[in-house]
């Protein structure tokens, strides 16, 4: 009998990834959301549509689990995580106590947080040359916002849990995951998905529009990457959070102008205007990550972004042809 698995947020971007990863790799997979993911049916064994706040639906979602990865969050790009930081942290914090409460009740063997580059200090994050995030600097805590505080608090919450419950807990700190499948309007959707649809949706000799002045930099991580870093972390003995990202920083600038060659478009012009930029530079330092697990993503952004590009050009196409 196959060992069963669940994953909570499964009806989102990364989680309806992992589930069909976990199941390549022969486990039964149970998926948890409040909805079923919206671009392609889940390869989920069981999906359960159910509120985690609810503490009863994440008890029962637990029941004769042997390990969770658990991905559920409220949570999107810079526009919604500067609107709504109440909700945020209100809702991801009930999401986390429910569920590990629940996992420990369950005897669930190890449990995965998915965590964030979020939580790392905002003073060290002040400038464009950012200094690659060490895992260790998340201390002294100053996250820029609502999310890196409620992310850090679940690190916390589960550290806590394996000190006095002994729950074999994993954390991946993830850094700007994107690839197809993804949210990519409505006010959620990261830059990078962002950049494609506004590139997509361009007219001839036209522009796209960029929060800031281009030069806040970020690393951006495939998702297959993060789904293969993911099983690899909670596959291992490391119980340190743990860095899972790209260590190639970029401007935005940068990233639009590879959003342009990944759709030959070389007649599109950045516009800056105003808008929530975040921290001004934010990269990955990979160090304990290739000595915890021999490993490091390897998909180059250039594939990546066309893969991204193409998937959501092909969705703006579908979509007016309707």
């Amino acid at each position: 009998m196959s060992q069963r698995a669940l994953v909570t947020g499964a009806g989102g971007f990364i989680g309806s990834h992992l589930v069909s990863y976990l199941r390549q790799q022969g486990w039964w997979v149970c998926g948890v959301d409040q909805k079923r993911p919206e671009f392609a049916d889940s390869d989920a064994d069981e999906f359960i549509v159910g509120d985690l706040r609810d503490a009863e639906v994440a008890r029962a979602a637990c029941e004769g689990i042997d390990e969770i990865y658990a991905l559920a969050a409220d949570m999107g790009g810079m526009g919604f995580i500067s609107r709504d930081p109440a909700t945020i942290l209100h809702n991801n914090a009930l999401i986390n106590i429910n569920t590990i409460r629940a996992a420990q009740l369950a005897g669930v063997s190890r449990y995965f947080l998915a965590s964030s580059a979020c939580i790392y200090p905002e003073h060290i994050q002040s400038t464009p040359d950012a200094t690659a995030l060490r895992e260790v600097d998340a201390f002294p805590a100053n996250p820029q916002d609502s999310y890196g505080w409620e992310k850090l608090m679940a690190e916390l919450l589960c550290r806590y849990y394996r000190e006095q419950h002994g729950m074999e807990i994993r954390i991946a700190r993830y850094h700007n995951i994107y690839g197809p499948n993804g949210t990519y309007d409505g006010g959620r959707e990261k830059a990078p998905a962002a950049m494609c649809r506004k590139v997509a949706l361009a007219g001839e000799n036209g522009s796209i529009e960029v929060w800031g002045d281009g030069s806040q930099t970020r690393s951006f991580c495939y998702v297959d990457d993060c789904v293969e870093g993911t099983y690899r972390l909670m596959r291992s003995d490391c119980r340190v959070p743990l860095n899972i990202g790209s260590d190639r920083l970029v401007t935005i600038d940068e990233l639009a102008r590879l959003v342009f060659d990944a759709a030959s478009r070389d007649d599109l012009d950045i516009e800056h205007i105003e808008g929530p930029q975040g921290v001004r530079g934010r990269n990955s330092d990979n160090t304990l990550l290739r000595e915890t697990l021999g490993w490091e993503p390897k998909i180059p952004l250039e594939k990546g972004l066309l893969e991204t590009y193409q998937w959501i050009s092909g969705k703006l196409t579908a979509a007016s042809a309707s």
